[in-house]
């Protein structure tokens, strides 16, 4: 399923965000789920003042920079904070969480009357400088730094004037990488491993395709004296590109119950569904390698009699 191509895109650049969420699903971290950048999109059009008549159709990421907050030892622990002491006097459970500083580009596709008018870019980053995203703060540009200032980038109707606008825009974007969905990888990986393991599930073929994998190659030599010498090196397998897991939505468990039907639900007036994490493979593409906004933006994509709740992107190998 394709979405429609904005008219236009709002370029929020080099933003600079504390201690948002590294811990991005049950199993895995690095970086934030794409589905908070998606809140973030909902949120902020919840927040535009009511003159500003602006719809976001999507939203991509192009990060720059990142600075995990862990200790490097044997293993990767994250850097937790202290919780005062309880009511007994003892030390309060510690719940884990995974802080990182990012430096990243936001791009929104965007359509709507307001996309004309010269001020609506400050107008919306004005408002972004308040919130939160991935649960992070945003900070302002350092003293001394290039200042970078949002931009509202009307692509047009014509496709040549489109392709251009975009061409322009992306050489900006350098240095970056963008995260793009690669649910193509996963299935052909997942096809081949089949023909060797029928009974490979997909999730196998996941974490196959996710962690470093070292594979024993053999090397046939020849002596001085012309005899086959064989030795033995063993190698990380070359993957597609810089691969990585990433949460992609969640599925249904069960039907949906009505609003009040669940005890204890944090909403009483929205309907309840228990979910479970939904994964897939992404990439990090530098953004000189895509051809379109489609390429780079994210999306809703419900399939609710499947019971999918998940997020797409359209972006297409060449």
């Amino acid at each position: 399923m394709y979405n429609a191509e904005p008219k236009a895109l709002l370029v929020l650049p080099r933003l600079r965000i504390q201690n948002a969420n590294a811990i991005s699903s049950p199993m895995t971290w690095g970086f934030p789920a794409m589905s908070a950048f998606i809140g973030f999109m909902y949120a902020l059009n919840r927040r535009l003042p009511d003159s500003l008549a602006l719809e976001f159709s999507g939203i991509g990421v192009i990060c720059h920079d990142y600075e995990a907050q862990t200790h490097q030892g044997y293993v990767n622990t994250f850097h937790l904070t202290r919780n005062p002491v309880g009511k007994d006097g003892k030390t309060a459970a510690i719940v884990e969480e995974g802080r990182m500083h990012l430096e990243v580009t936001l791009v929104l596709g965007v359509d709507g009357k307001s996309i004309h008018d010269a001020d609506t870019a400050q107008t919306v980053m004005d408002v972004v400088a308040s919130m939160r995203i991935a649960g992070g703060s945003v900070m302002p540009s350092l003293p001394g730094r290039r200042h970078y200032k949002p931009e509202l980038v009307v692509l047009g109707d014509d496709v040549d004037d489109r392709h251009k606008a975009f061409r322009q825009l992306k050489r900006r974007w350098l240095p970056g990488f963008a995260l793009v969905l690669r649910d193509d990888l996963l299935q052909e990986h997942h096809q081949e491993r089949r023909q060797v393991q029928p009974d490979t599930s997909l999730l196998d073929s996941w974490l196959d395709l996710s962690r470093l994998n070292w594979e024993c190659h053999q090397i046939v030599t020849e002596d001085a004296g012309g005899q086959e010498k064989i030795e033995v090196e063993w190698q990380v397998r070359k993957k597609p590109g810089w691969l990585v897991p990433l949460p992609v939505g969640y599925g249904a468990l069960a039907d949906v119950f009505e609003p009040g039907e669940v005890a204890s639900a944090r909403d009483e007036t929205t309907p309840f569904c228990f979910v479970e994490s939904l994964y897939s493979i992404g990439q990090w593409r530098s953004p000189h390698h895509l051809q379109s906004s489609r390429d780079l933006l994210w999306y809703v994509d419900n399939d609710l009699e499947q019971g999918l709740y998940r997020l797409n992107n359209d972006y297409q190998a060449q």
